[in-house]
């Protein structure tokens, strides 16, 4: 409550003491007629303690609220003199200001004098309260403003969720009974999905209740609508009885509701048909893995028959046919000299042709094949049948490395170890269905053969060479690639493309860290680069001692604690600190593994590369990119159309 400032501060408590005449006094002629008709009605209106209260109140302080005083809610700068309570005025410094004072006793004579005390405002204590204001206003502003830039936030998360929503309509539909708004392509196959599973559900409880009539009739509405469903993914692929069953069961459904809903029982219920098919989704994805790692590892039937075809061919041949022109070109440093270790022939002359058919001068371009025993002859046979124009071809046979044996190699000693040998072939180890798929990848036959590791000994199989350009047999060239010779590794050993970009294929994702070798001696986050096509520095590598460095380490990983098997990790352990990047459009990976790879980004690059299982030559290969590897397949050719290798 607050009172009117025109109100004098000495007709109001001059009043106060005598409440029976407001209008009498020594100050009566001070007072106009209105102040005087104010007065009047203060006696109905207020206490004596109230009236009290106002009239301690200065005119220039503006109107004054009661509840102020009544709670005490006084500032720590008021300072109190004597026994009496001043309030500072702070709009004047040096005024002095009457505060409200002690009630008087009754009967006792009120004095001006005595009834206040009054206190002169210190300038610091004004200064502090000033300074106090500013920061509560300053603080005020910053929470306003905070919690403007919250709202925003929050209101763009919102736009861009909104984005991420479909928000077609889809269709309403109920349980119990169709009632489709908007007609949607394949409503009705979700609707006749959720009856079989209320349906279901209610199968359950009406077997436990003993309901046997509507237990018969559920069970006959049910298989009545699966036989409708079938396989069917959209309306147009339903049976024509599907809506006389969608009502059918429907009609079924309402009965059972009526009779058997609880909802403790239908909650349970669904709950362990939602259990039960995770298990039954996880058991699919573990066999999924199981297959997809089968199928990698295998060789279709048009492969195999292609390459025993060669291989009868070959071995008919004359000994003096079997040999490559321009075999004085294997030794010479001058020209550009590329190593290939592969199994799969098909995919040879792949890498192959694509090099040839994009490089400038075919003539200085040197392919230097290793292959094994079994396809030997295919190999040879095919690059004599089908010479890579100028270019100079050598294939050569790894059983036949005499240097290349247990006592020097830590790999072939572990392969022919009784260990290594229960992990791959023993019966009862999991390599079944029922076993667990985590590992299956590196279970693959590949990593038995010595193909996989002789990429550490290239200075041991071209000792004449001082750089070679290292190309796995699952990569397509599309560019020339003769700049990489020119490439300046900066005295480091191996040039390569790094895959800690988006991807973030870091240390930490190939090595085991919790080993203390590893976390000695490797940054967690340094990062991974990529084997399949990288430009190696010999002169630099014998330098270095680098097959010196991978045999330190194949050796402490015998028990297959550093790493699993496979040739990235051991490569990232040999070539730590030794590898110069290369520009990212060198070398485009995961065309067999990754489906998001963007069409600009391939045609970009100089190599692509089908690294992991949907390998271009296999079934499971991913269709928008097997073209740019079929196109380097002669199709024409008799041994392909034979063994039915077409596109």
């Amino acid at each position: 409550m607050a009172v009117k400032r025109g109100l004098s501060r000495a007709s109001i408590h001059k009043n106060s003491g005598d409440r029976g005449d407001l209008s009498t006094g020594p100050s009566k002629k001070n007072v106009d007629w209105r102040e005087r008709l104010a007065l009047q009605h203060f006696k109905s209106l207020f206490t004596k303690e109230v009236i009290d209260v106002i009239a301690t109140s200065t005119s220039d302080m503006g109107p004054l609220s009661l509840d102020i005083f009544k709670k005490k809610n006084l500032s720590a700068s008021w300072k109190f003199i004597g026994t009496e309570t001043s309030v500072v005025d702070t709009s004047e410094p040096n005024q002095v200001a009457t505060v409200v004072g002690q009630d008087i006793p009754k009967g006792k004579k009120k004095n001006s004098s005595d009834d206040h005390a009054q206190f002169i405002v210190k300038p610091a204590d004004l200064a502090r309260r000033q300074l106090r204001e500013k920061r509560r206003e300053k603080r005020a502003s910053e929470l306003v403003h905070q919690d403007k830039e919250a709202i925003v936030k929050l209101e763009n998360a919102a736009i861009e969720h909104s984005k991420s929503v479909d928000s077609a309509v889809m269709g309403r539909y109920s349980i119990w009974r169709r009632e489709n708004e908007n007609e949607n392509s394949d409503s009705t196959v979700r609707l006749m999905r959720d009856q079989i599973i209320m349906a279901r559900v209610y199968l359950s409880i009406a077997k436990m209740k003993n309901k046997v009539d509507l237990y018969q009739q559920l069970q006959v509405r049910l298989k009545e609508s699966q036989q409708a469903l079938g396989e069917a993914t959209a309306d147009s692929n339903l049976h024509h009885s599907a809506p006389a069953r969608v009502e059918s069961i429907g009609q079924v459904l309402s009965k059972a509701r009526e009779q058997l809903y609880d909802c403790k029982l239908v909650t349970g219920k669904l709950r362990a048909m939602l259990q039960s098919a995770s298990e039954h989704v996880r058991s699919l994805k573990k066999q999924s893995t199981f297959l997809s790692q089968l199928a990698a590892k295998t060789i279709p039937n048009a492969i195999h028959c292609f390459s025993m075809r060669l291989t009868i061919e070959y071995y008919l041949l004359p000994p003096e046919k079997r040999k490559f022109p321009r075999s004085e070109n294997l030794e010479d440093p001058n020209l550009y000299h590329y190593a290939l270790f592969s199994d799969n022939v098909l995919a040879a002359s792949v890498v192959v042709n694509s090099a040839v058919a994009n490089s400038k001068d075919s003539s200085k371009h040197v392919f230097h094949l290793v292959t094994d025993k079994l396809n030997f002859g295919a190999m040879n046979m095919w690059f004599l049948l089908n010479p890579p124009g100028k270019a100079t071809i050598q294939v050569e046979n790894v059983d036949e490395f005499q240097w290349l044996n247990s006592s020097y190699c830590p790999v072939l000693r572990q392969l022919e170890s009784a260990t290594m040998k229960e992990y791959y072939f023993k019966a009862g180890h999991p390599t079944k269905l029922s076993s667990s798929a985590s590992n299956l990848k590196y279970r693959n036959p590949k990593y038995l053969s010595m193909l996989n590791h002789l990429r550490f000994y290239l200075p041991q199989v071209y000792p004449k060479l001082n750089k070679i350009l290292f190309l796995d047999d699952d990569i397509v060239v599309q560019k020339d690639l003769t700049g990489l010779w020119s490439v300046d590794l900066h005295g480091k050993v191996n040039g390569a493309v790094e895959t800690c970009g988006e991807s973030f294929h870091r240390f930490d994702k190939y090595l085991n860290f919790t080993n203390p070798h590893i976390a000695r001696n490797f940054d967690p986050n340094a990062c991974g680069w990529a084997y399949g096509m990288n430009i190696f520095d010999l002169k630099e590598w014998k330098r270095r001692d680098i097959t010196g460095i991978y045999h330190k380490w194949q050796n402490m990983n015998e028990d297959r604690v550093l790493w699993k098997l496979g040739t990235l990790p051991p490569g990232l352990i040999t070539f730590y600190g030794l590898t110069h990047p290369l520009e990212k459009s060198w070398h485009v990976l995961g065309l067999g593994y990754n489906p998001t790879v963007g069409r600009s980004e391939i045609e970009n690059a100089a190599v692509i590369h089908y690294n992991g299982n949907m390998k271009p030559w296999l079934e499971l290969a991913m269709t928008r990119y097997r073209s740019y590897w079929i196109k380097y397949i002669k199709h024409d050719h008799p041994y392909l159309r034979t063994c039915k290798l077409s596109e």
